[in-house]
């Protein structure tokens, strides 16, 4: 039982960071130094990747008519199945998005777990986006957005934020979202156009990666106990309750708010954090 607790606290913060421009893998990795779960480093590594596919099912409830590409056309009293022209074409721009961070990740995977997914890396960074948003904010504070819808958004565009959100696909901390719409703000698109991108490119993103942690679980010859099994859907099913919530806070934030208390939080806990590693070593 205390287990399946630990799990749901990690859905809960899953569901709330992995939106919030703060980082979840971030909040995630700092929160195990605190509340440990009691199973192996393996099986660890590939929680703290698939337990955002309960955050990913959310998006897809949340946009769902946004994102499915069939529809029906009816004439003459006949109806047929058709392709949505606008939402293939969003699925393309957001396929061109997903290359750089796909190309990164499977390369390179086991690489970033080892030397870059720790305390000080993930403080650094924290500490780092945050100022870059305050910047960004107060730099754009009377701009006008070029691209204020989301059909609007060019390939261009979204090949750019693509490679912001390659940052954080590198350093963890960075904060997948918070990278991406900062990319979004300073090419000219509007913060809730961003935002409504970011977590549409979550969904073959972070389902990938869920997908390749699985894989490579059960290559290298582990198995899921009863326990493990547990944990997992605790994980995932808090991660999705809890970001239907946030996403829908986050939407209508934004049409009224700018992105500057996110920065001022994340460098207050990545401070924090450095200060607490610092006194314990």
């Amino acid at each position: 039982m205390m287990e399946l607790l630990k799990a749901a606290l990690f859905g809960l913060v899953e569901g709330v960071t992995e939106w919030l421009p703060v980082s979840s893998t971030g909040h995630m990795i700092l929160l195990n130094e605190f509340v440990r779960l009691d199973v192996s480093q393996d099986f660890w590594d590939m929680f703290l990747v698939v337990i955002q596919f309960g955050a990913i099912l959310a998006v897809v409830l949340l946009y769902w008519k946004t994102i499915w590409p069939l529809g029906l056309y009816t004439h003459r009293k006949r109806t047929r199945v058709v392709w949505k022209r606008e939402v293939l074409m969003l699925w393309v721009k957001t396929i061109v998005a997903c290359i750089p961070a796909a190309v990164v990740g499977v390369l390179f995977d086991d690489w970033l777990d080892e030397h870059l997914y720790n305390w000080l890396v993930v403080s650094v960074m924290l500490i780092v986006v945050g100022i870059a948003f305050i910047i960004v904010e107060v730099k754009n504070k009377d701009m006008v957005p070029v691209t204020t819808e989301l059909s609007d958004l060019s390939m261009k565009e979204a090949l750019l934020i693509g490679m912001f959100q390659l940052i954080a696909a590198i350093l963890p901390g960075t904060s997948r979202s918070g990278a991406t719409i900062i990319g979004g703000l300073l090419i000219g698109v509007s913060r809730t156009v961003a935002a409504q991108f970011t977590f549409i490119l979550a969904i073959p993103v972070m389902a990938g990666a869920s997908l390749l942690k699985i894989v490579k679980y059960l290559h290298e010859g582990n198995s899921f106990s009863g326990t493990e099994v547990q944990i997992m859907a605790v994980g995932l099913i808090v991660a999705f309750l809890v970001s239907v919530v946030i996403i829908r806070f986050l939407m209508n934030y934004i049409r009224r708010h700018d992105f500057k208390v996110f920065g001022w939080y994340r460098i207050a806990i990545g401070a924090l954090v450095i200060l607490y590693f610092a006194l314990l070593h």
